[in-house]
């Protein structure tokens, strides 16, 4: 087993010498700099947190992944974590097939429920969905990742009934679990093979 060292950020946003805040769009090419910067020193793994928050410039992290993985040669990129249950797992599945092809086996995805819950209210979920939510569109995402014709119905997602969705990655997609703590997701990502 080979020990890989990894760096994460929200993309907090920080204040410049005279104490003003630096705006998200400095804040996001900061952190492609901080990004090529790590990989010129050989870290293995850089990581995107989303938030949709004053205090975070990260919302949309495949942009930001993408910009990096074109930018550099052999570090890997990810999320850290996408909140799935906030997110479309197909649109996802189909977002990281399309990084893969651009940088094979470099573009990663962690999927968990998030550390706030902004992101329930802004896309029109509710929080008293925040178990089934997350459990059906993991599910969804689980089958993505091991079957090409897929099937599947919900309360949270479409009805679906052998569909296949493109483009399909050369290589395996590398699909993380974030827990916090919760001994039920550690059970959850085990029922999926699914590495923590």
């Amino acid at each position: 087993m080979t020990l890989e060292f990894g760096l994460d950020t929200f993309g907090d946003v920080m204040r410049n010498a005279d104490g003003s805040a630096r705006s998200h769009a400095e804040v996001i090419r900061d952190t492609v700099a901080e990004a090529v910067l790590a990989d010129e020193l050989g870290i293995d793994y850089f990581g995107l947190g989303e938030h949709h928050r004053p205090d975070f410039a990260i919302s949309a992290p495949e942009p930001i992944i993408a910009s990096i993985l074109v930018r550099t040669s052999r570090i890997k990129v990810g999320t850290s974590v996408t909140v799935l249950s906030s997110d479309d797992p197909i649109r996802l599945y189909e977002r990281f097939s399309t990084l893969s092809a651009l940088a094979p086996g470099r573009a990663e995805i962690t999927i968990g429920r998030g550390s706030f819950t902004e992101s329930f209210p802004l896309f029109g979920y509710a929080l008293d969905d925040y178990e089934t939510l997350f459990q059906e569109k993991s599910q969804l995402l689980h089958l993505l990742l091991s079957e090409e014709k897929i099937s599947a119905s919900g309360k949270h997602i479409p009805d679906l009934r052998g569909v296949t969705v493109y483009p399909r990655p050369e290589t395996p997609l590398t699909v993380w679990r974030g827990v916090g703590g919760s001994p039920q997701s550690v059970v959850e990502a085990a029922a999926m093979g699914m590495p923590l």
